[in-house]
């Protein structure tokens, strides 16, 4: 009698894939995940092209040309270089403006900063009704502008404005708030306003980010409150305060709105944006339109506000070295 032995079936391979195949489905599948990147990038490439490239490079085109209606419409305008901007600058209103301008974003960028800082700061504490409060200090962000500036056009009235009757109280004249001498002043004190929130936001963020440790070791150490703040809250904060500036800068070089509702621009409180704005739509002070002259005034503009942007690229570089 004979016995076997069973034999454990040896498992066979399958059929193997040629090399050939394996390297076209990379490549396939590379190409898939380079058509999609391409098709999200497109609407925000084209958004860019349309929106500010093209009014970008327009803007500067008509700077070079010398135009009037006729040739804003029918085209033709002649090339005339710099001239346009050797006219601009080479009026004695233009410094005047300039320095106007100056006064106007470095007072508002400091006192708005400071004043957020403090106001981050002190929202850093927890406290009963604290996010109520932070909440309000918001509706200055959320109103519309137009609202905004009304308001305080109407604080700012001679005869029955709130701040004048406010001041009556203390036995102090009333201010012509809005005059040509005034003019900068009032529009300062409400754009203050209107960015103060801006810049609590942004700080209140970035103060939540410093890790509480360190001030429970700087009090171990005997470090008092401001010797906390000066040493671990101002160095810890210096990126997010150098965007928050650089941002801040910008947006009020830039400013018209505010300004045009409150005094369209005029006495003091010309600024180089209100003043390309009167002169390109024949408003305001500059009762001629002269298209070639305000898009000098904002291309100077542009100019300003990039080297803002490359001062604040080189300091972030410097810091990260």
């Amino acid at each position: 009698m004979t016995t076997t032995t069973p034999t454990a079936a040896v498992p066979t391979a399958g059929p193997s894939r040629p090399p050939g195949r394996t390297a076209r489905a990379r490549v396939s599948s590379h190409r898939g995940t380079r058509w999609a990147a391409i098709a999200f990038v497109t609407p925000l490439v084209i958004y860019l092209v349309l929106f500010y490239a093209y009014p970008l490079v327009q803007n500067v085109l008509m700077s070079l040309h010398r135009y009037d209606r006729a040739s804003f419409v029918n085209g033709g305008a002649p090339f005339v270089g710099l001239d346009i901007y050797r006219e601009v600058i080479g009026q004695s209103r233009f410094w005047r403006v300039v320095g106007q301008t100056a006064t106007f974003t470095v007072v508002s960028i400091v006192v708005q900063y400071t004043v957020g800082l403090a106001l981050a700061t002190f929202f850093q504490r927890s406290f009963r009704l604290s996010s109520t409060l932070r909440a309000m200090f918001l509706v200055p962000w959320l109103l519309p502008v137009i609202v905004s500036g009304t308001t305080w056009q109407w604080m700012m009235n001679p005869d029955n404005g709130v701040l004048n009757s406010l001041l009556g109280v203390f036995g102090v004249d009333s201010v012509w708030w809005l005059n040509s001498q005034n003019a900068l002043m009032s529009v300062t004190i409400a754009n203050i306003w209107l960015g103060i929130p801006f810049n609590l936001v942004i700080l209140y963020s970035g103060l939540q980010n410093i890790p509480g440790e360190l001030y429970e070791a700087a009090a171990i150490d005997g470090a008092g409150r401001w010797r906390q703040f000066v040493s671990i809250t101002l160095p810890l904060l210096r990126p997010v305060s150098l965007i928050t500036v650089l941002l801040g800068v910008v947006y009020t070089l830039k400013v018209v709105d505010i300004i045009w509702i409150m005094t369209m621009g005029t006495g003091s409180s010309q600024t180089l944006a209100t003043w390309s704005y009167g002169m390109a739509f024949g408003k305001g002070a500059s009762s001629v339109i002269k298209y070639s002259e305000a898009s000098a005034v904002g291309s100077i503009l542009l100019v300003v506000a990039l080297a803002f942007g490359l001062v604040y690229i080189a300091v972030q570089r410097r810091q990260e070295d």
